[in-house]
C-alpha cells in the first residue's frame, strides 16, 4: 500500500457538520459585489510557464475589483502545509490531493480560489476537480501552455540548469513526464502575452460561466454605432421624433460614446441616478464607482412630446449626433442634485446655475452614438478615446501609465511632481512608465484659461524637454468641469481607469473653485487627495497624493517645500501668476518654461487689451 493512498480512510468516529450559513448568505456578506463566487481556477503548467505570475496578478486583479481572491502557489504550501512532503510520485499525488482540498474549503467560503501547481499527472487534476463537483462547485481546470524551451529560457529559479546537470532527480519536463490536459477549461499561450492579457482570457472565462458579473471586467463599453451599421442608423435617426441638445450635452455624448463612464449604457435611468446620487456608486451587477451623474435634461414640453417613443434622436445644430432606445423620463430635481453633488445650491455657482437654467426632466435611456464627435477646432487629434490610448501604450511598451489631470498651464512645480513620480516608479522596478499628460478639454468656467492656449503651453512644455516627450501622451479628456470638489475628482480618476491608467497624481484641491459668495474656498484642499484613498471602486488605481511645491530662492528653482527651511521658499500663487503675465513681468527663472510662460503671458496681455 503507497504510504499516501487517498482511498484509505484512517480517521474514525468523526461526522460531518452543516454549516448554518448558506453559500447565498456568504455571497451578499463578502466582498463589495455580492453574489456568491466561489470557485477553484487551477492553473497548470511546466516549472516556469507562467502560472505563478498569472495567478498573482489576477488574485490582484479580482481583489482590485472587489472580488475576494487567493492565490494557493505550489512553493508556498511546500513551506507550510506540504512541507512534510517530498518528489516523489506519492508524495506528489499526496501534495496536490491536499490542495485539492484546501481549495475547496476556499471556494465554499465564497472565496474565488487560485492554485498554481505543475500538477502534472491528469489522475491528480481529475480528483481535484471531482471533491469540487461533488460538493456543487465550480472548478475550471487553465492550462498554461508554454513550450518547454521557452520554459528553460526563462529559469528564473535555476532549476532546469540543475535537472540537465543531474543535480536535481525527477523533474517534470527533464526527466519526468507531463500529461498535457486533454479538454481544459482554458489554455493560455503566453508567448507574445502579457500578463494583463493572460488575466482578462481568465476573466473573459468567468464572465462567461457568469461568476463575474460583466462590470467586473477591463472592457471599455464604446457607445459607438458600428460603422457598417452608420448610414442605417443615420437614415432612422431623420425620421424619429427629436431633441435639440447644446454645446455641454454634447460634450457628454462623446464621454458616453468613447467609454468613459463605462460600464454606463447611456445616459442614467431614475434607478442608476438615485444609486449615483445617494451611493455615489452603481450597485447592478456588482458595485462600480460613479460619483457624478451622467444626465439629459429635456423641457417639459419636449417631455410631453416624446414620452410614449420608443426611440428619440439627439440634435446638434440641426444634425442627427445619437440615439436612445427605450427612453426613460423622471424628474429633474435640482435643488436636491445640487444639494448632493456639489454641497450647495448656490446659483452662482457656474454650473450650478446651468443645472438650474436646464430642463425639469431627465431622459435615460440606450444611448447609440452614430459618429465619433469632432470639435473641428485643431486639437480633435489630440482627443483620443480610452481605446485610442491603450494602444498607444501598447505601442510605447508601457508597463506602468500614470495620469495627471490639469485645467492649468504647467508650471515647474507640476513638473516636479510627475518628474519624482516617473522616478519612483523606476525605483519600483518599472521599466518603461508612462505619464499621460491629460487636461481636461469640456466646458469650464469663464475666467480660466481656454483650452487652445493651454494645449500650446503644454506642447511648450515638451518640446523644451521639461517633461520628457518620449515618456509622455498628451490627450485631451472630452469631460466639461463641474467645480464639484471630491465628488468630482472620483470621477476623474474612474475615467482614467479606462485608459488601462494603474497610478493617478491627485493635486492640491482639485476640481476646486473659491466659494460663489467670495471668501474661503468652496471644498477643503486636502479633501480630493484623502477622498480618493478612501473612494470604493478605485482600488484598482494607485494615487499618487500631492506634493506641495514652491520656488527655491536659495537654489533658483522650483523645489518641494522643506518647513524646516521655510525662510528659503516662495510661493507663487494662481493670482500671482495671472498678475505678472498681464503686465508681462517675468516670473523668477526656473518657475516655468520661457517659451512655455510667453504663451501664456502674451494670453493674458490679449484680454488686457480686449
Amino acid at each position: 500500500m503507497d504510504a499516501w493512498d487517498p482511498d484509505v480512510v484512517k480517521a474514525t468516529n468523526v461526522y460531518l457538520q452543516p454549516h448554518h450559513v448558506s453559500r447565498s448568505k456568504r455571497g451578499q456578506v463578502l466582498g463589495q459585489r455580492t453574489g456568491f463566487r466561489g470557485c477553484t481556477l487551477w492553473f497548470t503548467g511546466l516549472s516556469g510557464a507562467g502560472k505563478t505570475t498569472i495567478s498573482m496578478g489576477l488574485e490582484e486583479y479580482l481583489c482590485s475589483k472587489g472580488i475576494p481572491a487567493y492565490s494557493l502557489d505550489g512553493d508556498n504550501i511546500r513551506h507550510g502545509l506540504n512541507k512534510n512532503l517530498g518528489f516523489s510520485h506519492e508524495d506528489r499525488e499526496e501534495n496536490i490531493r491536499r490542495i485539492g482540498e484546501v481549495a475547496r474549503l476556499f471556494a465554499d467560503s465564497g472565496v474565488v480560489a487560485i492554485t498554481s501547481f505543475i500538477s502534472p499527472f491528469k489522475k491528480d487534476r481529475e480528483q481535484a476537480r471531482q471533491v469540487h463537483m461533488d460538493q456543487g462547485l465550480k472548478f475550471y481546470e487553465i492550462f498554461i501552455d508554454t513550450p518547454l524551451s521557452i520554459c528553460e529560457k526563462r529559469d528564473v529559479k535555476g532549476l532546469y540548469k540543475k535537472a540537465r546537470q543531474g543535480l536535481i532527480k525527477g523533474f517534470t519536463g527533464i526527466d519526468s513526464g507531463y500529461e498535457k490536459p486533454e479538454c481544459p477549461d482554458l489554455t493560455i499561450k503566453t508567448d507574445g502575452l502579457s500578463v494583463d492579457e493572460a488575466v482578462q482570457c481568465v476573466i473573459e472565462l468567468l464572465q462567461e460561466e457568469e461568476i463575474l458579473p460583466m462590470t467586473c471586467g477591463d472592457a471599455v463599453k464604446e457607445l459607438m454605432v458600428d460603422e457598417n451599421k452608420v448610414d442605417e442608423v443615420k437614415a432612422e435617426a431623420e425620421t424619429l421624433p427629436s431633441v435639440e441638445i447644446n454645446k455641454l450635452d454634447l460634450q457628454w455624448v462623446q464621454v458616453l460614446g468613447e467609454g468613459w463612464a463605462t460600464p454606463l449604457n447611456g445616459f442614467m435611468r431614475e434607478r442608476q441616478y438615485l444609486q449615483c446620487l445617494h451611493f455615489g456608486c452603481l450597485l447592478d451587477g456588482g458595485l462600480t464607482n460613479q460619483s457624478i451623474p451622467m444626465v439629459l435634461p429635456v423641457s417639459t414640453e419636449d417631455k410631453e412630446r416624446l414620452s410614449t417613443c420608443t426611440s428619440l434622436a439627439l440634435k446638434y445644430e440641426g444634425k442627427c449626433v445619437a440615439v436612445i432606445r427605450q427612453p426613460e423620463f423622471f424628474p429633474h430635481r435640482k435643488e436636491e442634485r445640487c444639494c448632493r453633488q456639489f454641497g450647495t445650491s448656490n446659483q452662482e455657482h457656474p454650473y450650478i446655475k446651468m443645472i438650474y437654467e436646464a430642463g425639469d426632466w431627465l431622459v435615460g435611456g440606450d444611448l447609440e452614438v452614430i459618429e465619433k464627435v469632432r470639435w473641428n477646432d485643431g486639437l480633435d487629434q489630440y482627443r483620443l478615446s480610452p481605446l485610442e490610448l491603450r494602444q498607444k501604450f501598447k505601442q510605447m511598451g508601457a508597463d506602468a501609465v500614470f495620469a495627471f489631470q490639469l485645467r492649468n498651464p504647467v508650471h515647474n512645480g507640476h513638473a516636479l511632481l510627475m518628474q519624482d513620480t516617473k522616478r519612483r516608479l523606476h525605483e519600483r522596478g518599472y521599466k518603461k512608465p508612462v505619464l499621460l499628460l491629460h487636461p481636461l478639454g469640456g466646458w469650464t468656467k469663464a475666467d480660466d484659461v481656454p483650452l487652445d492656449v493651454r494645449m500650446k503651453q503644454h506642447n511648450a512644455i515638451l518640446e523644451d524637454r521639461v517633461l520628457d516627450p518620449d515618456s509622455t501622451v498628451l490627450a485631451i479628456f472630452p469631460s466639461p468641469m463641474m467645480y464639484a470638489g471630491p465628488t468630482e475628482v472620483q470621477w476623474h480618476a474612474k475615467s482614467r481607469m479606462c485608459t488601462g491608467a494603474n497610478f493617478y497624481i491627485v493635486g492640491r484641491d482639485p476640481a476646486g473653485m473659491p466659494h460663489p459668495d467670495g471668501g474661503k474656498d468652496l471644498y477643503d484642499a486636502t479633501h480630493g487627495r484623502k477622498v480618493l484613498t478612501m473612494a470604493p471602486g478605485l482600488t484598482q488605481l494607485e494615487i499618487v497624493p500631492f506634493r506641495v511645491a514652491a520656488y527655491n530662492t536659495k537654489f533658483g528653482r522650483m523645489d518641494f517645500y522643506d518647513p524646516e527651511n521655510k525662510a528659503d521658499f516662495l510661493f507663487i500663487s494662481g493670482t500671482k501668476m495671472r498678475g505678472l503675465a498681464r503686465s508681462g513681468e517675468e516670473p523668477p527663472n526656473g518657475f516655468m518654461s520661457p517659451r512655455a510662460w510667453k504663451i501664456l503671458s502674451d494670453y493674458y496681455q490679449s484680454l488686457a487689451k480686449q
